[in-house]
Order: structure tokens, then sequence, then C-alpha cells
């Protein structure tokens, strides 16, 4: 076989392998793993329950980071950071929390290896035992606060505002890509206040950050409410959350919000001297959001060809891609595609103009299909003279020609327009996925035939919800906080009932 053959034949078979995706409505799971990994997002580490996060996937990671970060620091937030290894004393002090979080933990023992001496390679060295063992954090409410009990003294070092970005440990049986994994990546704010109504306006205000981060920076609508007792963070008084639906109709918790009350100030006695001279305890909360926030992006709107990106978080948000015969055309329509591509930049646009000449123009195509990148022009010898551009946007999957005049400003208000559009598929989507029920006959109907969530009457107990879970493995997702009081019938125990809240099976 000629090598010009075989070149054809390997480039053919990739760009078969690239689009060769289980379809969505086959095998949901298998469809949303086969895609983070062809995607080039993340895959597997020889690290048990680890992921890799690969450069493409990070850069949308970053897009996020960088998004929040200016929010938070517009609420008027700074950044700290606080140590990975936290004492196992710090987690007894708070039962609740210690409980809540037990089964998760990693804990280093030891400090130092040493080679065996029966020749088994390298061991750990028995009399290098550390004294305390020490928590891989799982989260960092015990340091942070053992710390804040430095830092406050009197009414004037309130409030304190801050957030770290970090990697937390928790170790997971049951893995899975960016949703649940041992180690991940986020974002963790721990504020002090003076006063309870603080601490709740900060926690409120939080979460209505998350929720704008949500809706207007990844396109994924979200329903704002409080967990149910069951569901709530440990060691917190109240926990707030969003909450998403994926287009398999089940439920991702996608940001919480803790109003944490005097719990934590309590176990590590953070008092501080109020105006009147008084000793009071430090009000707290606690919030994040973290890499499962990539789930989310990806099973709210991608489909059967690949990624589907919100242009305000895609890493290219522009790709232009030559057709041309020979070496001297791909030189002359190259140069062109950077003329465009410089413009376009100007405007704040990230662009990449894919001059390989190693791979066909349609495996170039099905790569960027399948990566998600909002808009693709092509543009050929023909278009050259003629003035104009093939444009295609990812959304839609639609394609037209168009006038290479004006095409930065078209380019600029489409990249909007895609944006909003992305957004408002997934509500319409989200808002046929709210069924109201009355009875636990059509509680399990709805459940089993059409997923999403479901509003029904609830009694508000901790048994009934517990009951409700063993038996369906739905759960309590949120009480909306729109709730609007109304009587009724709890659907399971039939015991009275003052406001519907909202299950769904859930990731």
């Amino acid at each position: 076989m000629a090598r010009s053959e075989e070149k054809n034949r390997n480039i053919k078979d990739m760009a078969v392998e690239l689009k060769d995706l289980t379809k969505v409505e086959d095998n949901y799971s298998k469809w949303y793993n086969e895609l983070v990994v062809k995607a080039g997002l993340a895959e597997n580490s020889a690290v048990r329950g680890c992921m890799v996060i690969k450069p493409y996937g990070y850069s949308i990671w970053e897009k996020m980071q960088r998004a929040l970060d200016d929010m938070f620091k517009a609420t008027g937030h700074e950044n700290a950071y606080f140590p990975l290894f936290i004492p196992k004393s710090f987690f007894s002090r708070e039962a609740s929390h210690v409980e809540g979080f037990a089964k998760e933990c990693a804990v280093v023992t030891h400090y130092r290896l040493m080679n065996s001496p029966r020749g088994e390679g390298v061991v750990v060295d028995p009399s290098a035992r550390l004294e305390e063992e020490l928590i891989v954090r799982p989260t960092s409410e015990t340091i942070i606060w053992n710390t804040y009990k430095n830092w406050i003294t009197s009414y004037r070092d309130l409030p304190i505002l801050c957030n770290q970005w970090a990697n937390v440990v928790r170790w997971e049986m049951r893995t899975r890509l960016f949703l649940r994994t041992a180690e991940f990546l986020w974002q963790e704010g721990h504020t002090a206040h003076a006063t309870r109504e603080e601490a709740i306006e900060e926690a409120e205000r939080m979460i209505n950050v998350y929720k704008e981060f949500a809706e207007q920076w990844m396109g994924v609508p979200v329903i704002v409410g409080h967990k149910s007792p069951n569901e709530r963070f440990a060691g917190a008084e109240d926990t707030l959350t969003i909450e998403a639906l994926m287009q398999d109709g089940k439920a991702l918790q996608s940001g919480t919000s803790h109003f944490l009350g005097q719990n934590f100030a309590k176990a590590f006695d953070v008092q501080y001297t109020s105006k009147e001279g008084k000793q009071e305890y430090v009000w707290a909360t606690s919030w994040g959001v973290s890499t499962r926030l990539m789930g989310a992006l990806i099973m709210a709107h991608s489909d059967n060809n690949g990624l589907v990106l919100p242009p305000k978080l895609a890493p290219i948000q522009v790709v232009m891609v030559p057709i041309y015969k020979g070496e001297e055309q791909r030189l002359q329509v190259v140069a062109r595609l950077e003329e465009m591509a410089k413009e376009l930049r100007a405007k704040g646009v990230s662009v990449k103009v894919d001059g390989r000449d190693n791979v066909r123009s349609g495996f170039k195509f099905a790569e960027y299909e399948l990566k998600g990148v909002p808009v693709r022009l092509a543009l050929g010898p023909r278009d050259m003279e003629n003035g104009t551009i093939e444009l295609a946007r990812r959304d839609t999957l639609s394609k037209e020609i168009v006038s290479q005049e004006g095409l930065t400003e078209r380019i600029v208000n489409l990249l909007d327009e895609i944006q909003q559009n992305i957004f408002q598929k997934a509500l319409d989507y989200r808002n046929s996925m709210i069924t109201k029920v009355d009875t636990w006959e059509e509680f399990q109907q709805v459940l089993n035939e059409k997923g999403g969530f479901i509003s029904a009457h609830w009694d508000g107990t901790p048994e009934t919800e517990q009951a409700i879970k063993e038996a369906t493995k739905a759960t309590i997702r949120c009480i909306p906080m729109d709730v609007v009081e109304e009587e009724g019938t709890c659907i399971f125990s039939g015991k009275p009932s003052k406001y519907r809240v909202l299950f769904a099976k859930s990731y």
C-alpha cells in the first residue's frame, strides 16, 4: 500500500473513531463517559478513583474559575490558602461534621518510607508513625475555624470573607469522571460574621452568585432552594442549593451554600468582643462549587455529535478551516483567515485557524463538532473570489454562506445569540420536566416513565423522606425558595402538608 493511501485510511479511521459515540438514547451513562474521553476533557488515572483533566477540559475549568473568582471579588471576598492536612482531633470537635465525613476520609499515618530489609522494594517505615494522624481535607471548615480563632478578637475584625481554590479528597467507592471522583478541584468560601442575620444574608448572596453563574455562563437553568434536614451539609443549620436537570431526567446538585450558625465557632471557641463589650460567638457560612460543574455542562447541552459548549466557556469560540488544493492555495487561504482572526481577537473572541496540512478538512469538521466549538468557518478559493465564507453553528448544526464583509460584527452578535439559545433550550426542557402529582401512584408512574422534577406534598419528617428514598431512590432535591404555602396531603404518609417540594432521582 502506498504511504499516501495508508495515511488517508488512518485519517478516515480517526474521523470514525471521533464520531463513533454511543447514542444518548441507547445508553446515557456510556455516552457520557465516551464523550468526556473522546472530546479530550479528561481520562481515568493510574490512581484508583482519580482523574487526569486534560488541557482542553482544564481550559474550560479555568474559564469557570476566572468568572467565578471575579464574581467573588466583586462581592468583597478575598482568596487565601489553608493546609491540605487536618489533625484528626479537629474533626472530633464538631460531632455532626465528623459523622458526615468519617466514611470518606483518607488518613495519613506515617511520614517516611524505607527499603525493605527483605528486598521487597519500598515499604512504610514502622518507626515513623505520626503522633497524631492527619486527614487529607474532605472540606476545610475545621482547619479554617481553628485558624480564625487567632484572627478574631473584636467586632472590628469582622466580617472575614475568605475563599480558597483547592483540591479535596473524599474516598468514593463508585467514581465517575467529573461527577464523583476521589480527588476533585473546587472552591470553598468560609466567612465569619458578627450576627446571625449577616451570616444568613451571606449564604443567600452566594447561592444567588452561583445561580447567576450557572445560568449566564454555563447556560444551565437552576432551581434555588433549601435542602431537607436529611440532605443538609454535615454541621450546617441550613443548606441552600442550586439544582439542575440533566437531559436524562436526573437532577444534579450544582452548588451549595451553608448557614453554619455558631456550630464551628463553639467547637473551636471563636468569640469576639461586641460593641457593648460582651463576649459573643461568631456566626459562620461556607459555600462551594467543584469540577462537578463540568459534568453539568456536558450533560445539560451535549448531543449525539459531541459537546455543545456555551460560547462564554468555550476554549475556542470560533475555528477557521481552510479548504484548498496544493500548498500555494493553502498558504493564500490561511493568510486570509489569519486577517479575519486578527479582527475577531481584537473584539475579545478566541479564534483558532487550523492550518494543519496532515489531516483533511472533513476530519477537522468532525473534531471541532465533537469538541463543541460554537462557530466554524470554512474558506476555499471560490469563497476568496466571491468574498464569501461558510458559517456553521454547533448549537443548531445549521450552515450558511455569508459575506466576508461585516463578518466580525456578525460573529460577535452570533456568539451572544448562541449563548442565549443554548440556555433557552435547556430552560424549555427543564420546565417541561416539572410535574405536579398528588398521589403515591402518580409519583411512581412519573418517576419511572418520565423522570425530571416531581412537585409533591411531603409531611416534613425525615422518616418519610427516608422511606421514599428507600422505596424509589428519589430524594428531595430542594424546598424551593419561592415555595407557596398550600394545604395538602403527603403523597406517602397521608399526613397533612403545608407545601410542595421537588423530588428527583439524582447524580
